[in-house]
């Protein structure tokens, strides 16, 4: 069995952002030359989420809104976190919601996605430069 290990660094100049990472995904598995197998991809920061979803802004726009209607960043003062002299409590919530990781299969060198499926970063706790691990396992 063969595997390769990336990492994917971004750096949001917003405190919230999305990033369709899928291009960067699919080199990594054209680079491995794996054609069956699984491909994890997930955030190294406690702050920040990889998920699957449609690549539409319209759905990127009701993401922002729904995470800070479920988890406002204001009142900062609000949660107990941030009382340490933080003030991303939010930002952990946000990635609790939208998850860490995504596993993909690979079918014959490519991903193996349904209709609309792609691969986004997703940042809660921007402007600095953070990572994602893209490890990929086959033959």
């Amino acid at each position: 069995m063969k595997s390769i290990r990336k990492e994917l660094w971004f750096n949001i100049p917003s405190r919230c952002g999305f990033v369709n990472i899928t291009p960067e995904v699919e080199s990594a598995l054209r680079e491995s030359g794996i054609r069956e197998g699984l491909c994890l991809v997930n955030a190294m920061h406690i702050t920040a989420s990889v998920f699957i979803n449609d690549d539409e802004s319209g759905l990127h726009h009701d993401y922002e809104e729904w995470l800070e209607g479920l988890a406002p960043h204001d009142p900062a003062g609000k949660y107990w976190h941030n009382r340490a002299g933080e003030d991303n409590a939010d930002a952990h919530l946000k990635r609790q919601v939208m998850g860490r990781e995504v596993v993909v299969a690979v079918s014959e060198g490519h991903l193996d996605f349904g209709p609309w499926e792609q691969i986004f970063y997703g940042e809660f706790d921007g402007r600095r430069r953070k990572r994602v691990l893209v490890k990929i396992i086959g033959e």
